[in-house]
């Protein structure tokens, strides 16, 4: 099992925040598909103020690149990701094109 942690904006509009949160209360059934055929396990979201922060446990074979791929030919994740689009803003130090930025771990705490 891996897990991996990443980060993205929301822009700094309560009223769009509050829609894609009622957005999250009912993700579409072929996203949470495709979610899990790419091999996560648990995908998790958290928000303090515009700042999201997802957490995500996948089996070991899971590939960022593949599950890139699956989406790009799956018109539903196409469609939710356009709706996305509406709600979030890359932070400053994305990569052009880049709207989930990977989190590199600093600490964990000895057992």
């Amino acid at each position: 099992m891996k897990t991996f942690c990443l980060a993205n904006d929301l822009k700094d509009d309560p009223q769009l925040i509050e829609e894609y949160e009622q957005h999250h209360r009912a993700v579409w059934a072929e996203n949470l598909e495709g979610i899990r055929a790419s091999g996560i396990l648990t995908m998790d979201i958290f928000r303090t103020g515009n700042r999201l922060f997802m957490v995500m446990t996948t089996d070991d074979n899971f590939s960022f690149e593949a599950k890139g791929k699956a989406d790009a030919s799956n018109a539903k994740v196409q469609e939710w990701e356009a709706l996305m689009d509406k709600y979030q803003q890359c932070i400053p130090w994305a990569k052009p094109g880049e709207k989930w930025v990977l989190m590199h771990q600093i600490f964990a705490m000895p057992e």
